[in-house]
């Protein structure tokens, strides 16, 4: 196909990384939407998101809308006169006054395999669901939640070990070449889009940070998809005498075990083993309140007796609640 006229919405590492691929195309990605900047890191200082600095880097004019529902936002997108709005993890809602602007509509690259896990934390939601695959979903977007005709798919699958971190790295790998492909070949692959099965879909609803505590009385293999998904986010945690513990490395051990959930009941340089639900868990990293992540075996040899067995973690700062 011709080269397009593009605008490009994102906000995030992930999406940046699409809109890389969109500026090595043939295409021109003539102006970029992306979220207001928000407060970050220490200082909580105003930081720009990983889209808008990859577009000011290329010279690209950025809107930064609160709401793209007032009127003003369609006249505004009108007046860039676009032939696809690409949409990667942008954040906002577009109403169907936006999704009518664009020659060819609106285009959505979605990190799951549609029409599951619909919605804001579809890799996370994968991986806490134990799936053994997943993949990206080019659509074509309407004005439902993650609902519109599918244009390609890609699969890849979820190793057993992988964090979300890992993961999010081969679907940034995938979608872009994907993305690409379907706007080289736009009108065609519009022709040939297909609907999607209702009757199976799932919702991958936004993680609450109060997702990120530790349930001992989970299997072991739970627990390690919590702590999987925690890794570069919102790690994992529980408390180990009234203080909290971050758990950033884990192997789950299918042991049956009678001990109560979450008694440490191995110590030493290889890890701590920790009863769960018939199960064990077996934790090589943490973090402590305040400390940089440390070994098990870096902290036995500063706090020998931090870990004792017999020791409770517990999911409260009171051990005995």
């Amino acid at each position: 196909m011709d080269k397009l006229r593009l605008c490009f919405a994102g906000t995030p590492a992930f999406a940046a990384q699409h809109l890389a691929a969109l500026l090595a195309s043939q295409h021109s990605v003539v102006a970029v939407y992306t979220q207001p900047d928000r407060p970050a890191g220490r200082g909580n200082k105003l930081q720009a998101s990983a889209v808008k600095q990859m577009a000011l880097e290329n010279s690209i004019p950025v809107y930064q809308p609160v709401s793209l529902k007032v009127d003003a936002e369609r006249q505004c997108l009108q007046q860039i006169a676009p032939d696809v709005l690409v949409v990667v993890a942008y954040g906002l809602i577009l109403p169907q006054s936006i999704l009518d602007v664009p020659r060819f509509g609106c285009i959505n690259v979605h990190a799951s395999l549609l029409p599951r896990w619909r919605g804001a934390a579809p890799i996370e939601r994968a991986l806490l669901a134990g799936d053994t695959a997943t993949g990206v979903t080019i659509m074509r977007m309407d004005a439902g939640l993650d609902t519109g005709d599918m244009l390609a798919t890609v699969a890849v699958t979820i190793d057993s070990n992988e964090t979300r971190e890992q993961l999010e790295n081969k679907l940034a790998i995938a979608g872009p070449k994907a993305l690409v492909t379907v706007l080289d070949n736009l009108q065609n692959t519009l022709k040939n889009a297909v609907k999607q099965d209702n009757s199976l879909s799932t919702y991958a609803a936004k993680l609450d940070k109060a997702e990120a505590l530790i349930d001992w009385n989970m299997p072991a293999e739970m627990i390690h998809r919590q702590i999987r998904v925690g890794i570069g986010r919102t790690p994992a945690y529980c408390f180990l005498d009234g203080e909290r513990m971050r758990i950033l490395a884990a192997r789950p051990l299918l042991i049956p075990v009678t001990a109560t959930p979450g008694t440490i009941l191995t110590s030493n340089r290889e890890g701590l083993v920790i009863a769960c639900n018939n199960s064990q868990l077996a934790v090589t990293s943490v973090q402590l309140p305040g400390k940089s992540e440390m070994s098990i075996a870096d902290l036995l040899n500063s706090k020998p007796e931090l870990f004792k067995p017999g020791k409770l973690l517990s999911n409260s700062t009171n051990p005995a609640a």
